[in-house]
């Protein structure tokens, strides 16, 4: 009976109850279906399958199905089996209201944080995957190691290293599930040393700040002036976590001054830089500053992503580790957080020179945007100065004073979702934010561009 059971059929969970095997399968068959249990059109086992399944005669089940089917529970075709007949299923009663009303969302998005979704490589991604499924050997499907495929360690060391400018072993690369992962993984190797605090740019996103709290690190800003981020100001942090190729939200690069202030301050006190490369591909006015990791890799963390580069849903990010904390990192974690499939797409995305295509067809479209969007504000609102430099995937409009809550209101009203720049200021930071906005240009899908750009240019003073 094991036997059959294994192999017959399509699976079905039964329990008949109740005086005698026919009625008792009626009853739980109609049950099922009354319920929604077993949606309209859902194909049911042959008799002889169920049959088998329960241990019962065939004529049992035959006979069950014929009185559900004259009911019009079910319905029998020849060829087509017996299926659940179509009729309304009943539904859960709906919450009660909430007192305040949630708003839906809006139909344009200048949020910032994501690529343009729509402008995904579909096709060239499924060619990617077939080609690195045919080739992989079968021990890929297993655990593996935990710092992430070889294939995919191998071609981000060699892709960062042509492209960013770092020194990247696959040795000291671990794939993670993003940069909030790697983030928190890192925090976690820091708290078990004994690490206390971690200082951060006065302007910055407040889940990652949140996620360093929760794994016991507290976060302390760093003073903030017209040339950025004072990095000789780390003082006695464990260690630091900086933008410098492209500050979120700012925008602006950190100056080779304070880039070596910040290595200089690693190298003196033991403690480590770690690095949020989120957009360095996306520069538009020339090639993009390297990376700090360059500098000094034993005190300097590498991390990058996918997530702007082709969307945030594959979960993939990497970071480039010191030697001496490659176990620890992997001890808390490492590269089994991401799938194995996704891991060796990408490298084959990598090697194959597509996602080179890639990022090259969508710098140009982003540049393209912001060039638009300066172009627009120039006539719609000269008052409105854009700031930062030409890179990446949103731009800060500084606003006339005291306009930014009044904006992203009439913004919403405009049926437009933007964020202020105060939005993104650390709370114990020591300056106060300007008005701004921070618009992000690479969200919409191409078709929405230009009605969102519309929305924001009659929200703006």
């Amino acid at each position: 009976m094991a036997k059959r059971w294994a192999t017959l059929g399509i699976d079905l969970h039964l329990e008949p109850t109740g005086p005698g095997l026919r009625r008792g399968l009626t009853d739980a068959l109609r049950e099922a279906v009354r319920t929604g249990r077993l949606a309209p059109g859902t194909r049911l086992p042959s008799s002889r399958s169920l049959a088998g399944d329960l241990g019962i005669a065939r004529n049992t089940v035959a006979d069950a199905y014929a009185d559900l089917v004259a009911e019009g529970w079910l319905t029998a075709r020849q060829g087509s089996g017996t299926r659940v007949a179509d009729r309304a299923v009943p539904r859960p009663p709906a919450p009660p209201a909430s007192p305040r009303r949630t708003p839906g969302r809006l139909p344009y998005d200048l949020v910032p944080g994501t690529p343009d979704l729509a402008s995904f490589p579909r096709g060239a991604w499924l060619k990617a995957t077939r080609r690195a499924l045919a080739a992989a050997p079968n021990d890929a499907l297993g655990y593996g190691d935990p710092r992430g495929r070889p294939e995919l360690r191998t071609a981000l060391a060699h892709y960062l290293a042509r492209v960013r400018g770092v020194r990247a072993d696959p040795e000291r690369l671990v794939v993670c599930s993003g940069f909030a992962h790697g983030l928190q993984l890192l925090c976690e190797v820091l708290r078990a040393r004994g690490a206390r605090t971690l200082a951060v740019e006065s302007y910055g996103l407040d889940v990652h700040w949140d996620l360093v709290e929760r794994t016991g690190v507290r976060t302390v800003p760093l003073p903030f002036d017209d040339l950025g981020t004072r990095t000789r100001d780390a003082g006695d942090a464990d260690a630091v976590l900086l933008n410098p190729a492209h500050q979120f939200p700012l925008g602006g690069v950190l100056v080779p001054e304070r880039r070596a202030a910040a290595v200089d301050w690693a190298r003196r006190t033991g403690g480590l830089i770690l690095e949020d490369d989120y957009d360095g591909e996306f520069r538009y006015d020339r090639q993009a500053v390297g990376a700090l990791q360059d500098l000094d890799p034993d005190h300097v963390v590498y991390l990058g992503t996918a997530s702007k580069s082709l969307a945030p849903g594959l979960r993939l990010g990497w970071m480039v580790l010191p030697p001496s904390l490659v176990p620890e990192v992997v001890a808390h974690g490492g590269g089994r957080s991401v799938g194995v499939l996704e891991q060796l797409t990408l490298a084959e995305f990598l090697t194959s020179g597509a996602y080179d295509r890639h990022v090259r067809a969508a710098r140009l479209r982003y540049r393209r945007r912001r060039d638009a969007l300066v172009e627009a504000l120039a006539t719609r609102a000269p008052d409105v100065r854009v700031t930062g430099i030409a890179a990446g995937l949103h731009a800060v409009l500084r606003l006339p004073p005291g306009t930014e809550s009044s904006v992203v209101r009439a913004a919403t009203w405009q049926g437009l979702a933007v964020h202020g720049l105060s939005r993104y200021h650390h709370p114990a930071a020591e300056t106060s934010s300007p008005d701004a906005l921070v618009v992000g240009y690479a969200t919409p899908p191409d078709h929405a561009w230009a009605g969102t750009l519309e929305a924001l240019c009659r929200a703006l003073p």
